[in-house]
């Protein structure tokens, strides 16, 4: 007499590898974007349901309103600026915060300074504090780097136009930051002086900041 005997097919690691589960498609996406918005999930046709379920596990720490990482994800001292991006892709770095991104400025804004485009809405508040510049877009556009900061691209303005915005807003950031940042930027960037007459043309500063380049210089 023969008996049938039935087995129970339990898959292997090659399969789970070729077959993830939505978890591990979620985990997966956020490591690749570094910090993640529910909106991100939709784009790529994954579902935001499993957020609040990989929160409860500790797979993904939940940054601020509408933001997740991973638990592991290398935090810079960046961050704040990787947050702000994320939750607003057009807005550029600038001002106090380029100034210290680009390390012509020991000190550590407790706002982050960006310019977005005119008109545009504020982004809500995800608890990193704002300081919002508008631009149109001919100048929002220009003299823009991008940087990777913790899997986020982030736009910056270059270093000759952030010295020249700072002697644009100088009755806003101050000042003596505003000279403080044109004798570093001269140190740090003894080729820079066309960048910098450049972007003073275009800030329409050049006036104000030739004497004080030629009393550094």
């Amino acid at each position: 007499m023969y008996f049938l005997v039935h087995r129970t097919y339990t898959p292997s690691y090659y399969d789970m590898a070729e077959h993830p589960t939505p978890t591990e498609q979620v985990l997966a996406f956020a490591r690749e974007r570094g910090i993640l918005r529910p909106r991100d999930l939709g784009a790529a046709g994954l579902s935001t349901i499993y957020l609040t379920r990989l929160v409860h596990r500790g797979d993904l720490v939940r940054l601020g309103r509408g933001l997740y990482a991973v638990p592991d994800l290398d935090l810079t001292e960046h961050h704040t600026l990787a947050e702000v991006a994320r939750i607003a892709p057009r807005a550029v770095v600038c001002l106090l915060s380029a100034l210290r991104f680009h390390d012509l400025s020991t000190e550590n804004p407790h706002e982050v300074w960006i310019a977005l485009p005119r008109h545009a809405w504020k982004p809500r508040s995800t608890g990193v504090p704002l300081r919002v510049t508008w631009l149109p877009l001919d100048l929002l556009d220009a003299d823009v780097e991008e940087h990777v900061v913790e899997g986020v691209p982030v736009k910056v303005f270059t270093a000759a136009r952030t010295v020249a915005d700072c002697f644009r807003h100088r009755k806003e950031v101050g000042h003596e930051a505003a000279v403080a940042a044109l004798r570093d930027y001269l140190r740090r960037y003894p080729r820079g002086l066309e960048d910098l007459r450049r972007c003073a043309e275009r800030r329409r500063v050049l006036g104000v900041i030739r004497p004080f380049v030629e009393a550094l210089t």
